[in-house]
């Protein structure tokens, strides 16, 4: 599945973001969609981020959707586990480019924390370190989810 996911994107055509904003944005959801899962329809993505690292959120927009709930704490205990690994293949996949910040958090994947946690709709993986250059690393992966995602998120950091 990930082998035919990549061949599509390496050969897919390339967008042209700066004519048509709108297009970039509907090929990270399709792609998306793809590799997590589940709907981002009928769910929503959050990226917080806070003075230790940060947080990726994932709910289900309908508390009785129980097949979204359950697709999403199974990607995300996927997530923690690959980011711990050094392993940033997902949201490659998904933005078609590196992320900011992916080389480092890669270099210093000792020196950060990833832990998935359920909540009532989803869950989340919270991400954290006590090293400098490895939360630059965080904010500015979480910062460029954010603007690619459109979450409406804010892009500082809170408490």
């Amino acid at each position: 599945m990930t082998l035919l996911l990549l061949t599509f994107l390496l050969f897919a055509p390339p967008q042209d973001h700066d004519k048509c904003p709108m297009a970039g944005h509907s090929a990270v959801d399709k792609r998306g969609d793809q590799v997590m899962g589940f709907s981002h329809e009928r769910t929503a993505h959050h990226f917080l981020l806070y003075k230790d690292g940060g947080a990726i959120q994932v709910g289900a927009n309908d508390a009785t959707d129980t097949e979204s709930r359950d697709q999403i704490r199974q990607h995300l205990g996927h997530i923690a586990k690959m980011f711990s690994d050094g392993n940033f293949e997902a949201p490659m996949l998904i933005h078609a480019q590196t992320p900011p910040g992916v080389p480092v958090m890669k270099a210093k994947r000792d020196k950060i924390q990833y832990a998935f946690e359920e909540n009532e709709r989803g869950g989340q993986v919270r991400i954290r370190t006590t090293d400098a250059k490895a939360l630059k690393a965080i904010h500015e992966f979480l910062r460029f989810q954010i603007s690619d995602h459109h979450t409406g998120d804010q892009p500082k950091i809170s408490e």
